[in-house]
Parts: C-alpha cells; sequence; structure tokens
C-alpha cells in the first residue's frame, strides 16, 4: 500500500516556521538570560560586559555622640571625643587637610511618663560628625580596623563605615558599552546561524544603568547599582539590541 505523497513545502516557509518556533521558545525567559526574542524580521538580544576596577577615592563618616546632666557638660565630652578623633586619624597618617568636622548638636532628653511629658528633663545628648575624604583607600582600610584601639580609650565613635568609590566610571563606561554590543551580535549571530538566518543591520540599541558590584556578585538593579563597601569592584553594563534577519 501506497502512502500518499505530500508536497514538499518552500524551503523559505520551513525557516520562517522554525524562526517563528525560535521567538515562541525564547521570546520570554530567554531574553533575562541574555539570549534572544524575534518578531517578523528582527531578533532583540541582550549583550552584557564587565570589567574589574579598583577604588581610588573613599568618604568616611564618623560621628562622636555625648550625653550629660546639662548641655553643657554634653558638649565639652563631644568636644573632647572628636579632638581624640582627629588626633587618632592623623597619627595614623591622615593629613590634616582630609579632615572635616561639622557642627556640635545637642537636644534634651525628655522625660515621658505613659506616653506623657513631664516637663523635666533627664539629660542631654550631643554629637558631633567628623568627614574623612582620601584617596589612600589603603590608609582609610587600616584606620577602619584599628579604630577600636581609639573606642577602647572611652571615645564614643559611631562609626558608619568608609564608603569606597571608584572616579573612572565615565572612562570605562563607553569600552563596556562597546564591548556588550560586540557580545549582543555574537549572541544574535549564534541563533540565527542555527537556522540558516543571518543577521543584519541594528533597528534599535536600550543600554542599561552601570551596576557597580562587589566581585563576582549578582546584585542589580533596575536604576542602577553602586556598592561603596569593597575596595575592589565589578563594574557590568547591559544592552538590548534589536537586529534585521535575513534568510
Amino acid at each position: 500500500m501506497k502512502l500518499p505523497l505530500t508536497k514538499p513545502r518552500p524551503f523559505g516557509l520551513v525557516l520562517g516556521s522554525i524562526f517563528i518556533m525560535i521567538g515562541l521558545v525564547y521570546g520570554g525567559s530567554m531574553i533575562g538570560a541574555g539570549l534572544a526574542a524575534k518578531a517578523g524580521n528582527a531578533i532583540t538580544v541582550t549583550g552584557s560586559a564587565k570589567a574589574s576596577a579598583t577604588a581610588d577615592n573613599v568618604v568616611w563618616n564618623l560621628t562622636v555622640s555625648e550625653s550629660g546632666q546639662s548641655a553643657a557638660s554634653a558638649v565639652k565630652k563631644v568636644e573632647a571625643g572628636s579632638t581624640a578623633l582627629a588626633k587618632y586619624l592623623t597619627d595614623g597618617a591622615l593629613p590634616a587637610d582630609g579632615i572635616e568636622v561639622g557642627g556640635i548638636s545637642s537636644y534634651p532628653n525628655n522625660e515621658y511618663v505613659n506616653g506623657n511629658p513631664t516637663g523635666r528633663v533627664l539629660s542631654y545628648n550631643a554629637s558631633q560628625t567628623t568627614i574623612v575624604r582620601s584617596k589612600d583607600v589603603q590608609l582609610i582600610k587600616k584606620l577602619t580596623n584599628g579604630i577600636g584601639a581609639l573606642l577602647q580609650t572611652g571615645v564614643n565613635v559611631q562609626n558608619n563605615g568608609p564608603q569606597y568609590l571608584v572616579s573612572t566610571l565615565a572612562s570605562l563606561r563607553p569600552q563596556l558599552l562597546a564591548d556588550a554590543m560586540k557580545d549582543a551580535k555574537a549572541r544574535a549571530e549564534s541563533i540565527t546561524a542555527a537556522v540558516g538566518g543571518k543577521v543584519g543591520a541594528v533597528i534599535s540599541v536600550t543600554s542599561g544603568p552601570v551596576q557597580v558590584t562587589t566581585p563576582d556578585s549578582t546584585d542589580a538593579s533596575g536604576g542602577g547599582y553602586y556598592d561603596t563597601s569593597t575596595i575592589p569592584k565589578t563594574v557590568s553594563v547591559t544592552v538590548s539590541v534589536s537586529f534585521k534577519v535575513s534568510k
């Protein structure tokens, strides 16, 4: 018994069907993985690039806080604490011009009974913030690690932690974007070549925000991410590129 012969479909129709199948399979979840989505005669691909960077600037906020039975006594303690803090920093080789001391603020600690003020002042609190700015990030790291010696003397210092910053982002960004574009094109060519297609001209490009993270971190944000906790960093960018596709 002979089976009826099926008329072969044109190669272009077969290729088009394959493209449609790829678009359906990869169109959603695979975009997030950096692959592609296809619509009509175009393919949209996410490309990425990253580079290592080292922080070359640091800002460090420290706050001395004290309390006393009077505003004057609280302020006097804060002044003594800030002086001791400045001495710790300069003795540790930080130039005096890298230390910025703010004004002293004070406020009463009022007594409350059942949530209602009694009009009695129990004590007074005072505080003063010192801001350290330096390009010697290793020195600041050393001073941060050793500040326990100052705390042991009785100075009440709130260490908010240094913020390690990269000043070369403006020069890194153009090269990273160029590398991300190359990555996007390579991905598009790999996908379309598998079904006999060819990648053509760029239709549109959308670049994502710069992400500055700790090395090997996967942290990211739609508005951009900037980690300031470490000296070594990874800087990354992504681009979404639409290419024309021909058969």
